[in-house]
């Protein structure tokens, strides 16, 4: 072997982010001008350097090279001792190569740095945010972790108060801000706090102050009256809508639709039409001849008169009309109304609505009853001692009955209409009246009964 290559030192001690040097002795024992080149093997190649980078040397004299540690500040190289060679080469015989070893020491050092994510926030029943710490030693560390503010304002809890680190690693820490007392509305309130970051061991470090703030909103938010206000300004319109425009067209046009309904459904077929009208003219000469005679009015028209005089209302007779005489044709088509008034707290008052003519029967097929100021009591329609509908009036406006199979209503029988009144109700729009005040209209067809035979009799 024609090359001998040696270190000075094979340990030595390096300071993250200094420099040492190591000089290489190398000897040329051969008989002819060799260069020398030299590469650095090992972990710490990557912050190792010679120089010269080459060397000549004549034959049998000795040279020297510097081996330079230039260990970085950095979480990359870790401490501890770091294993290191320098392969010296001759240009002429690669194979005879040498390699003189040694150990560098790397010393520990500690660089810790944090970060609150996010710095400011705000919330109205609590805050959160993370405390982040990086280890950017080179060396596992301890850190302690504590939280500081105004305790009679805000409580701070850490979820961990110790966290390990190993070098280039980053640990979270969940803090929670909870005021002590409620914001129910207002301006916001802003609580400072600062964590503090303290690293434990013997490795020389300042402790890290991490400032930030917690923003404490109103819970009610401030829009909210406003809202409540419009709102309400909005119901009250459209109160006022309903009752003074709405509500009575409504009212208004069902009870057209409710009198339309019973007109429609009392109104005769064509051959009943036609029955009818043969009816009314015999009716009305009949009453011609009385006239003409001077003779007393027939029963129905009496019947019709002491109707419309009883209930104290107005009589309305359909076809040939109520008081017309008794020789109608079968299924005449009748309807009558008639409106009671009474007082409230005094006696029930009654009304007459139709009287059977002699010699006939009425079959009752609708009845509508009607309550438009709205009154409460009772109301109670009856055929001779038959009650046929006992009604509450505070439980309806308008109220209508149509019945398949017909009420037959006997010959001089009547149908009454007896209001009992316990308070009396309010128009929209309107004064109060004084009295309740009910309607009632029935209708039906009357049709002939045979009189008896004198044998009979």
């Amino acid at each position: 072997m024609t090359t001998a290559a040696s270190l000075d030192t094979t340990a030595v001690t390096a300071e993250p982010g200094g420099r040492i040097e190591v000089p290489l002795q190398i000897r040329n024992s051969g008989s002819t001008v060799e260069e020398y080149r030299f590469e650095v093997v090992g972990p710490a190649a990557a912050w190792a350097t010679v120089e010269p980078t080459s060397l000549s040397l004549y034959p049998d004299s000795t040279g020297t090279a510097v081996l330079a540690l230039s260990p970085p500040r950095s979480s990359e190289v870790p401490a501890g001792d770091v294993p290191f060679g320098v392969r010296v080469v001759p240009a002429s015989a690669p194979d005879t190569t040498v390699v003189p070893e040694g150990v560098v020491t790397v010393l520990p050092f500690a660089s810790i740095t944090g970060e609150l994510v996010p710095r400011g926030f705000d919330g109205a029943w609590r805050g959160r945010t993370d405390v982040a710490v990086d280890n950017h030693g080179n060396t596992p560390i301890t850190v302690q972790l504590a939280a500081q503010g105004d305790s009679s304002r805000v409580r701070l809890g850490l979820s961990r108060e110790t966290v390990e680190l190993l070098p280039g690693a980053a640990e979270l820490s969940r803090l929670t801000l909870r005021p002590t007392r409620r914001l129910w509305r207002g301006t916001p309130v802003v609580h400072p706090f600062q964590v503090v970051v303290t690293p434990a061991g013997e490795l020389p470090h300042e402790a890290v102050s991490l400032d930030g703030t917690y923003q404490q909103n109103a819970i009610l938010p401030r829009w909210l009256p406003r809202a409540l206000m419009a709102a309400v300004a909005a119901a009250v319109a459209l109160a006022v809508l309903w009752f003074a425009l709405l509500r009575p067209v409504v009212r208004s046009a069902a009870k057209e639709e409710s009198k339309k309904q019973v007109a429609a459904a009392m109104s005769p077929s064509p051959g009943a039409s036609g029955g009818g009208g043969a009816s009314a003219g015999a009716g009305g000469s009949g009453k011609g001849q009385d006239a003409a005679g001077g003779g007393s009015p027939s029963p129905g028209a009496s019947a019709g008169s002491t109707a419309g005089s009883t209930g104290g209302g107005t009589g309305g007779t359909g076809g040939g009309g109520a008081g017309g005489s008794g020789g109608g044709a079968a299924g005449d088509p009748r309807s009558a109304q008639v409106e009671v008034k009474d007082s409230a707290g005094g006696d029930p008052t009654a009304g007459t609505v139709f009287r059977v003519p002699k010699d006939q029967v009425l079959d009752l097929t609708d009845l509508v009853v009607q309550n438009p100021q709205g009154d409460s009591g009772t109301v109670v329609i009856a055929a001779e001692d038959r009650t046929l509908l006992r009604l509450a009036l505070q439980n309806f406006r308008d109220q209508d009955y149509h019945f398949v199979t017909p009420i037959a209503v006997p010959a001089g029988g009547r149908i009454t209409m007896t209001v009992t009144c316990a308070k009396v109700g309010q128009p929209v729009g309107a004064p109060k009246p004084g009295q309740c005040e009910e309607s009632v209209l029935v209708g039906g067809t009357l049709r002939s009964v045979p009189s008896a035979s004198p044998s009979a009799a």
